[in-house]
């Protein structure tokens, strides 16, 4: 009974996950990736999306691209105001630019393959094993569950920790060059409440080693981003860069914060 149970399941995401490559199915597959994340903070796992799929998705998010939000916008690494009891120059108080498009939740059709991994229950079964949570929830809202990133030439997202505990991304459409994620891992501890200005500032200043993550169309990214400094770099010709971000929470009924949401999104919804 349960392999018949695997096997149903399987086949609801077979048009879509390349089970083959990614057996997200298979329990020591699973437990392989629930290793190497808490080893390394990152699983990358290549070809994850059929190659028909990330055609499909290409053409998808181009024609939806018209609706996208455009932010120009400076921040710090913590992703929070600036703290004036510091002063303008300390590594806190350090502003970087990034630039992106976004849509949103609500402006991808509901046949969309991306709806159907993201609610899918053997996709949430392994992230749910993999970043060891009991259940993962959707947004309450309706913009930022899923969003697709659009980089034209130049436009980066630049340095940052993350304030969720893990992120999902899903490469799409590489630029002609640039566009690299990078990061230094296990740079603070947020539960502790450690910033590590003195690492922070090495990264910024480039006086720190970087890793950085081969991908490409179809390519899934399991990230701990909360202590990990991370950036992408700048887009370098003609052809824009499309990432989907896929986000849940482990409690139902939360919502990004409204400031977020007019920050990334333009509106509330």
């Amino acid at each position: 009974m349960l392999i018949y149970f695997k096997v149903v399941l399987s086949k609801m995401l077979e048009d879509v996950v390349n089970f083959n490559e990614v057996p997200i199915d298979d329990a020591e597959f699973t437990e392989k990736c629930r290793l190497e994340l808490n080893q390394k903070g990152v699983v990358t796992l290549h070809n994850f999306l059929k190659y028909e799929t990330v055609e499909e998705l290409i053409k998808e998010a181009k024609t939806r691209s018209r609706l996208a939000y455009f932010t120009d916008s400076t921040h710090n690494v913590y992703l929070t105001p600036k703290n004036e009891n510091l002063g303008p120059e300390h590594v806190f108080n350090r502003q970087l630019n990034s630039s992106k498009g976004c849509i949103t939740t609500d402006q991808i059709p509901e046949n969309s393959k991306l709806k159907e991994l993201y609610f899918s229950d053997i996709f949430k079964n392994f992230i749910c094993r993999v970043v060891e949570e009991e259940a993962l929830y959707e947004y309450a809202d309706s913009l930022s569950s899923i969003n697709v990133h659009y980089a034209s030439e130049g436009q980066e997202l630049n340095w940052h920790f993350d304030n969720s505990k893990f992120a999902i991304t899903l490469l799409l459409q590489a630029p002609d060059s640039g566009g690299n994620f990078e990061y230094v891992s296990n740079l603070r501890n947020a539960d502790k409440d450690e910033m590590n200005f003195t690492g922070v500032e090495a990264v910024l200043n480039g006086e720190t080693e970087t890793n950085r993550l081969e991908t490409h169309p179809g390519t899934l990214i399991l990230f701990r981003g909360q202590n990990s400094i991370h950036r992408v770099t700048p887009t370098e010709g003609a052809r824009e860069r499309i990432l989907v971000v896929l986000a849940y929470n482990s409690k139902p009924g939360i919502s990004l914060s409204e400031s977020a949401r007019l920050t990334f999104f333009g509106r509330l919804q």
